[in-house]
């Protein structure tokens, strides 16, 4: 076992031999948005990025369906061709799953990949000095919940929808390729949570730049209204006492503290690497930034100013 629980990591990885390594993961969960098709790719998506997060590639997945008897089945095969067709995008193959009778519809994967065991990425391991870099904008959370409420716009809605349905393939194409010390994806912890385990992974602390972060842009204006999940103030009170802000206005708290569905690679590499990494993620569609730099350990493991 190469990466197991130690660390929180995205995904467990084991060693077949020398020249390859398994990497095994799990996600599921009920529907963000009300199309099925897109709940299907959404959901995929999610799945999928585990295995991109530790610097492999999946070949493999099988679905795992909780659907109500009542509902027609015509929305669980959408959600199902929704699904396909992400895993399919992502060169790999659906090969069956497994399906149970529940009151609220849940999908995801559990999805294969494979990795060369020298070349695997984990979550700790950034080196004081490196900067840290996002590879899709926050927000997703927030919106949800608009969406939920029936209060978001056609243009918040459509952003949300590409940025979690848009594969961290691309994104993971480019960085591995480049000496890349740390990675995980963000998704229910929010940039907080997995920015924590990343710097107590690594012993070290990382400092964020509240202006530089990127969010969608109606996040704030929802924030400012309460739209705010659940999930951000559930990660607020797990990471107490780990985490220091300083002057953040209480929109960027909740943008920080808020769980994303699919969202991007959070990564670390020199400073000399970045601009060259950062000019090839900048010619896909989701623009990637730097939020932030590793410090060696202070009083908190994640800083933001």
């Amino acid at each position: 076992m190469i990466v197991g629980i130690e660390t929180s990591d995205d995904a467990a990885v084991y060693k077949l031999n020398d020249e390859m390594a398994t990497i095994q993961t799990l996600d599921f969960f009920t529907p963000v948005v009300d199309d099925p098709y897109t709940y299907g790719q959404i959901a995929a998506a999610n799945s999928l990025s585990d295995v991109y997060a530790m610097g492999g590639k999946p070949i493999m997945a099988l679905n795992i369906v909780c659907f109500p008897t009542c509902l027609s089945m015509d929305i669980l095969g959408e959600i199902l061709r929704g699904g396909a067709d992400k895993v399919i995008e992502a060169g790999a193959v659906v090969v069956g799953g497994h399906t149970v009778d529940d009151n609220e519809p849940k999908f995801g994967l559990s999805v294969t990949g494979i990795v060369h065991p020298q070349k695997v990425l984990k979550n700790c391991g950034c080196k004081v000095g490196e900067v840290i870099i996002l590879t899709k904008p926050l927000g997703t959370g927030i919106i949800n919940t608009a969406i939920k409420g029936e209060v978001a716009s056609k243009d918040a809605y459509n952003t949300a929808v590409e940025v979690m349905a848009t594969l961290n393939k691309y994104a993971a194409e480019i960085i591995t390729k480049y000496p890349i010390s740390a990675c995980t994806d963000i998704t229910g912890f929010g940039i907080m949570g997995h920015g924590y385990e990343m710097a107590s992974g690594s012993n070290v602390t990382l400092k964020l730049f509240k202006d530089k972060i990127p969010y969608i842009n109606e996040a704030k204006e929802y924030a400012e209204m309460g739209l705010v999940p659940e999930g951000s103030y559930n990660n607020r009170t797990y990471l107490q006492g780990k985490y220091e802000l300083r002057d953040v206005p209480e929109w960027m708290e909740d943008i920080l503290f808020d769980p994303q569905t699919s969202g991007g690679l959070l990564f670390s590499c020199s400073e000399d690497e970045s601009e060259k990494i950062l000019k090839e993620l900048n010619e896909l569609k989701l623009k990637s930034s730097i939020v932030g730099k590793v410090l060696p350990y202070e009083e908190s493991y994640i800083v933001v100013e």
